[in-house]
């Protein structure tokens, strides 16, 4: 199942849950990751439905190759199969819809609807440390967005309360972004990913910020790589209609 919605400017924002797909245990049943040890042909046809589903065309999706990373990449084209190591990406080309995979991970997704400039970005821990998030914002400034026009929503993600990480890791992230610094319901160490992001990204002028309620660790509907493992990746898209 996609949940989708549309802003004004003809902006459009797409989560998919794990159902509907036909990849198989543990990857069950919409996996839209490629790196995974799924079967490619269950990801092609995933990849395909969800297009579809969202009025897409499957040739038409930029797809990253997400690293952890803070690099964002320019694009007016999907990479096709040597996408390169970035972790965020940024277009003014109208139609062209740019994804995130995530399995725990905030994907973030930004939209200036006045500009019409599009950004995605991959924050894991890592990449939130980096500032991935702001330099997407950066990118999209330099094609003419301004960071006040940009409505932004971050997707299904392991919440602050789930995400337990050793005491000096905490200290570690919420040295550079103090609102990432989180304790888990048990009262142990944790550090809250999608506070980091949305203190992040009010910092560069974003003010118009929707989070999901969905933490990817509770929710038996999607894709956890903290609970499971091995297991499929959840996608986000972000796109501006065709004039």
């Amino acid at each position: 199942m996609i949940t989708q919605h549309e802003t004004a400017g003809g902006a459009h924002f797409a989560f998919t849950d794990r159902w509907g797909g036909v990849s198989a245990a543990p990857y069950e049943q919409l996996n839209l990751g490629g790196a995974v040890g799924d079967d490619p042909e269950a990801v092609r046809t995933n990849r395909r439905r969800a297009a579809e589903a969202l009025g897409l065309s499957p040739a038409g999706v930029v797809w990253m190759h997400q690293v952890h990373g803070s690099d964002v990449a320019v694009v007016d084209a999907p990479f096709g199969d040597e996408a390169p190591a970035v972790d965020g990406v940024v277009t003014a080309r109208r139609g062209l819809a740019l994804a995130v995979l995530t399995a725990d991970c905030t994907p973030v997704l930004l939209v200036d609807p006045v500009a019409a400039v599009v950004g995605a970005a991959h924050a894991g821990r890592p990449g939130v440390r980096a500032g991935v998030a702001e330099v997407t914002v950066e990118a999209m400034a330099k094609l003419g967005a301004r960071p006040e026009r940009i409505v932004a929503r971050t997707g299904p993600a392991v919440c602050g309360r789930c995400y337990e990480v050793p005491e000096q890791m905490r200290e570690d992230v919420s040295a550079v972004v103090p609102e990432a610094r989180a304790t888990t319901r048990q009262g142990t160490p944790a550090v809250d990913m999608a506070a980091a992001v949305r203190a992040q990204l009010a910092r560069a002028g974003v003010t118009s910020l929707e989070q999901s309620p969905v933490c990817t660790l509770e929710s038996a509907d999607h894709f956890s790589y903290r609970r499971d493992g091995t297991t499929g990746r959840l996608a986000s898209y972000v796109w501006i209609e065709e004039s």
